[in-house]
């Protein structure tokens, strides 16, 4: 039959809304067969064929599918046919006999039936095939003590036991016996239930003793628990729960003990707990000194932590030493100094050794101050002494502090073998000026020269050595000696501050009041250096001496300064001695002799230069400022063109003013 109209339809019915309808009508709710009364026996038995028959059918197209067997052995006990039931289910044992379902559903059966022995039969056969299948285990022995078999009960749960269940099993088996009031055969099994568990297991056990009134049994239950564990396995649940336990006895005592045992064996992060409750308990019972144990003892887990995670974090055990210090007896106290000591640097370098000396250090200051105990002291000092490489580095502090404790024990002979041993080693500035203000302090004056003089063969261009000799001889009185030590520094080829000693060596004749020595030495240091701090320094010491001719000798050493400085590439300094100049003329000069400093002052004059970076290419230009002095022949043309550049510039402003000025008288006309 041909299809006339070709056109679409107007409602178009897509496949998705197909599916959709069709899974919607499937909810739909089909109204219930109705109910059959079946009152001939022959139908009766045709209505059983005829079930059985499709039962058989399904069983037979899969025999793994044990829902229809336990439908189908449901069935024939809902017609009260327990034998066919019966018979049923060992069929579907004999295809899958690890099916749990099935099992429950057999002994269920035989329990709604009243068949006790065939229920403990099914149950004894699968607890034998699923022994770890709790749920057959628990329903076993549920039927037994419901049919008031306790002795079978108890006898299943031994059984179970065997096969060291979960705690669950255990603490059923233990609600079990206390049902019946058998609190001794509740602790029997306790004993063997803490054996195949953890801590929390023996923390139940005491617990139990306890609620029961056996206050001995639970405290020694916690006893052999800390013993048990040992302390590689410690938890700090097991502490805190024997903690409270000896609270709630009035114990605070055996409290405080149990928790500074605890705190002295876990590690910090594993104790945060048990940091806490024993702040409470402290807070509750204990005083303010009780209260700061707790917070040391807290400090010092995170201070062990620390140190095991970093052993050479110095600073680290420097915190610990001084927590230690404030509350510990001097036995602790060594032991973590001889644990942090031990600690020696991985590297012979000075830089990592700075930090770890001063564990030494501090080690011996706490034996003498605290501990007050000089022979440890000497111990502790000549151990750091002997482990420092002297070859590759020393520390001066270490060796001037032993001298000075040999000092305070008043063994100055020791004092001084110390120090002499320092220098033959390891002589160093540090080292043989401690070792001088030493003999200083004790007025051996006859040691100091001694040991200035292998100072200065040790170190003959240190100034300040020179300089504090020659200090030594003034205050001694031996002018000639410090003026001698003053000529052989000044004689030396090479001095870090030559400046600071000419300076002290004038300063010193200057005190003797020895004015023609010390003109020859500002000469003489004029002849090595022009700089122009000398010429003004020679300068005001001429002025200061009280003379008729200081001005005139002041004016002259100017004029040397002057002509000397001519060529000085440093055009600042030369300013520098004009502007002195003009200083000391404004004050003490004359008119005319002030005019004359200042034709002699430069002219300040901006300039350009070209600047080149460091690959040679071009870097632009800068300006700068130049100084002009008019004594400068050479600048003298210089000088004659600025002047006529300026006077060009002045002229070319005026003309370019004037035409302005006549248009505006021409303007003014008009109005």
């Amino acid at each position: 039959m041909k299809v006339k109209n070709k056109a679409p339809a107007e409602v178009q019915i897509t496949a998705e809304q197909l599916l959709r309808e069709a899974k919607e009508r499937e909810l739909e709710l089909l109204p219930p067969p109705p109910k059959q009364k079946i009152t001939d026996e022959e139908e009766l038995n045709d209505y059983k064929l005829r079930k059985r028959k499709g039962f058989e059918d399904n069983i037979r197209k899969n025999r793994t599918v044990i829902s229809n067997w336990i439908k189908y052995a449901q069935w024939e006990e809902s017609l009260k046919e327990i034998q066919r039931a019966r018979s049923i289910y060992e069929r579907a044992l004999d295809v899958d006999h690890r099916n749990i379902t099935l099992w429950l559903k057999y002994a269920e059966m035989e329990m709604k039936s009243r068949q006790v022995n065939h229920a403990r039969n099914i149950w004894d056969r699968a607890i034998t095939i699923l022994p770890r299948v709790n749920q057959f285990w628990y329903k076993y022995t549920y039927m037994e003590e419901m049919l008031g078999n306790v002795a079978g009960c108890r006898q299943a749960f031994e059984r179970w036991m065997e096969w060291e269940p979960d705690e669950q099993a255990w603490h059923s088996y233990i609600n079990f016996e206390l049902r019946y009031k058998e609190v001794d055969k509740a602790r029997t099994i306790y004993e063997r239930y803490i054996l195949s568990g953890g801590v929390k297991n023996w923390i139940k056990y005491a617990r139990f003793e306890e609620r029961h009134g056996y206050i001995a049994h639970s405290r020694k239950v916690y006893e052999r628990a800390v013993e048990f564990f040992g302390e590689v396995h410690v938890d700090e649940n097991l502490f805190v729960a024997f903690a409270k336990f000896e609270e709630t006895q009035k114990e605070f005592e055996r409290v405080r003990v149990i928790y500074k045992y605890a705190l002295d064996r876990i590690p910090k992060h594993q104790a945060q707990e048990l940091f806490k409750f024993y702040t409470m308990f402290e807070k509750k019972f204990g005083d303010r000194r009780g209260i700061e144990d707790v917070i040391v003892s807290k400090r010092r887990f995170q201070y062990e932590e620390e140190v095991k995670a970093n052993p050479h974090n110095y600073d680290a055990w420097f915190d610990y030493l001084r927590l230690v210090e404030n509350d510990a007896d001097p036995d602790t106290v060594r032991d973590v100094y001889e644990r942090a000591i031990a600690n020696i640097p991985p590297i012979q370098e000075k830089r990592h050794w700075k930090r770890y000396i001063y564990l030494w250090i501090n080690y011996a200051l706490y034996e003498e101050l605290e501990v007050k105990d000089p022979e440890k002291t000497r111990q502790v000092y000549q151990a750091s002494l002997d482990l420092i490489p002297h070859k590759k580095f020393t520390f001066a502090k270490i060796w001037l502090l032993y001298a000075q404790f040999e000092i305070r024990q008043k063994n100055l002979q020791g004092a001084r073998k110390v120090m002499g041993t320092a220098i033959g080693k390891c002589p160093k500035n540090k080292l043989l000026k401690g070792y001088i203000e030493l003999e200083l302090q004790l007025r051996e004056f006859d040691r100091c020269r001694k040991l200035y003089e292998k100072y200065l063969e040790f170190s003959p261009e240190n100034c300040t050595t020179w300089i504090k000799f020659s200090e030594l001889e003034t205050i001694l009185g031996d002018v000639e000696r410090a003026r001698a030590i003053f000529e052989l520094a000044i004689g030396q080829p090479r001095l870090d501050m030559p400046e600071v000693l000419w300076k002290s060596y004038i300063d010193f004749e200057i005190e003797q009041e020895e004015f023609g020595n010390t003109r020859n030495l500002y000469k003489r240091l004029l002849q090595r250096t022009q700089h122009v701090k000398v010429w003004i320094s020679y300068a005001k010491f001429e002025l200061s001496i009280d003379s008729g001719e200081r001005l005139e000798k002041c004016r002259q050493i100017y004029e040397e300064a002057n002509k000397g400085m001519r060529n000085c590439e440093e055009k600042e300094e030369r300013l520098m001695l004009l502007e002195s100049w003009r200083d000391f003329e404004r004050e003490f000069g004359s008119d005319s002799t002030m005019d004359r400093v200042r034709k002699l002052l430069p002219e300040k004059v901006k300039k350009r230069r070209k600047l080149t970076a460091e690959d040679g290419s071009d870097a632009g230009w800068e300006e700068y400022y130049d100084y002009i002095f008019p004594e400068d022949a050479a600048n003298q043309p210089n000088l004659k063109l600025l002047a006529m550049a300026k006077m060009w510039k002045r002229q070319q402003i005026q003309e370019d003013e004037s035409p302005e000025k006549a248009s505006s008288s021409k303007k003014s006309c008009y109005f």
